[in-house]
């Protein structure tokens, strides 16, 4: 059966980051079908070994049976590292030069997963989504699923240690962090991590029943934890994370939870690179700051921005990229003081979060100096893709739509991914449909941080008006 007719069939199709869907609708034959695929594609030799890792979702394991089967069918050995972040089960994969798969649905809610695919050298690309979904899989008389191997910790030890290599002994020494635990897989590896590095770790508000925290749309409910907890305990920061712990959530001494392209932009300031990558919903303060040789807008995705450092690594610069949601990728390594960062070309929350830590000042305090460009994103849920689609294929051939939704022209437009308005005072609505739910999602920049939330508000609320 070809790939895409299962996808057809079930729904579950690629989107901004890996195959994602209904659990309903990730049998055992397409999670087999997904794996399958994408090893015939890379051509992993027979008698290779394929890292395997899964969230804390309630459906990852038996997804990850589904892939483990897959794996096997393909002369393969699964090399199950359990549940870890995904920048965990890459940076080991990528080491060892071997293909990796990661069981997850990452930010969106607990009734759907999904899985990411990496190979040898990192993620898969566009072009290699293609050719997943064009591949023809037998799944005729062949067992769907099987028992997990036991769990290999190794992934998650090197992980820990890549960054007990690189920053300062004791670079948190007297910091006290509390630890936001919910359902990320990183919760344990977290505290243990920055209490190794000499901090006071407060753990906060562990959860069995997964949560879908979204860095990019911090709900009400988080941004008053956020506040009590700083009011409580005097936190000189609170950490966390997504499910899979490749975006980072940072809030500040005050409990105020800093933007994930503002998180993304002061670490490669803090990094010191050269040439920075980042899609075009971030905050134009890339720009303005004049901190970058050179800075390379992308469509909204991973896969857009690697290619993007990959571009700017033939200059020879050192390279980094981030995204909206504040997930960092390192595209070239960094030395500093004879420690060795090494390249990590996929999203990660927890380099951010220790290169803020480590500058030894207030997090309030390190964008004092960044031009006052402010970022707000919200979303409608449930909002089918294909209703985003034509909504805004419609504002973008009727100037007369686009005046009654916004009571203004814009002087600039750009289509690189949905659609970005600027207007003659400088403020931004940027919308587009999400690549991994059903959802339309609203950027918004101005001048100060209220109206930047004001006006994703606004365009919100005049959309279901």
């Amino acid at each position: 059966m070809r790939v895409r007719q299962l996808m057809d069939e079930s729904g579950v199709k690629f989107g901004t980051s890996g195959a994602r869907g209904l659990v309903a609708d990730m049998t055992p034959e397409v999670c087999f079908a997904y794996t399958a695929a994408f090893l015939d594609v890379i051509r992993c030799p027979e008698g290779g070994r394929v890292a395997l890792g899964i969230d804390l979702r309630p459906s990852s394991p038996g997804i990850a049976a589904a892939c483990a089967a897959a794996i096997r069918s393909r002369g393969l050995q699964a090399v199950y590292c359990g549940p870890l972040p995904t920048p965990a089960l890459a940076y080991y994969a990528m080491r060892r030069n071997m293909p990796a798969v990661m069981v997850t649905g990452s930010h969106i809610p607990f009734d759907r997963n999904g899985i990411k695919f990496y190979r040898a050298d990192g993620e898969i690309s566009k072009a290699d989504e293609q050719a997943i979904s064009d591949a023809d899989i037998n799944l005729a008389q062949l067992p769907l699923a099987e028992d997990l191997p036991p769990i290999d910790t190794t992934a998650t030890s090197d992980y820990i240690q890549r960054y007990v290599d690189f920053f300062e002994p004791e670079c948190l020494q007297g910091m006290k962090l509390g630890v936001y635990e919910h359902s990320s897989v990183a919760r344990d590896l977290l505290g243990a991590l920055f209490t190794r590095l000499g901090a006071q770790v407060t753990a906060l508000e562990r959860t069995n029943a997964f949560v879908p925290i979204d860095t990019e749309a911090v709900s009400a409910e988080d941004t008053q934890r956020g506040l009590r907890w700083s009011a409580q305990h005097g936190f000189d920061a609170i950490l966390s994370t997504d499910g899979d712990a490749d975006r980072p959530l940072i809030g500040d001494e005050n409990g105020r939870w800093l933007r994930g392209d503002v998180v993304g932009l002061l670490c490669a300031r803090q990094l010191a690179v050269d040439a920075v990558a980042a899609p075009v919903s971030c905050n134009t303060a890339l720009e303005r700051c004049g901190a970058f040789d050179t800075v390379v807008r992308t469509r909204i995705g991973s896969p857009y921005v690697i290619d993007a450092m990959n571009v700017l690594g033939r200059s020879g610069s050192s390279i980094a990229g981030f995204e909206a949601n504040g997930g960092f990728l390192l595209g070239s390594e960094i030395v500093r003081d004879g420690r060795r960062l090494e390249p990590l070309p996929t999203r990660d929350a927890v380099l951010p979060m220790l290169a803020l830590l480590a500058s030894g000042k207030p997090l309030s305090t390190l964008s004092a100096d960044l031009p006052a460009r402010f970022t707000a994103s919200d979303r409608l849920q449930n909002f089918p893709t294909e209703s985003s689609r034509a909504l805004l294929a419609g504002l973008q051939e009727s100037p007369a739509d686009m005046l009654a939704l916004f009571g203004r022209h814009a002087v600039e437009k750009d289509l690189t991914d949905g659609l970005r308005l600027t207007f003659d005072d400088g403020e931004i609505v940027h919308l587009r449909p999400s690549g991994n739910a059903p959802e339309l999602r609203c950027y918004a920049e101005a001048n100060t941080e209220a109206r930047a939330r004001e006006l994703a508000a606004q365009c919100l609320a005049a959309l279901t008006a």
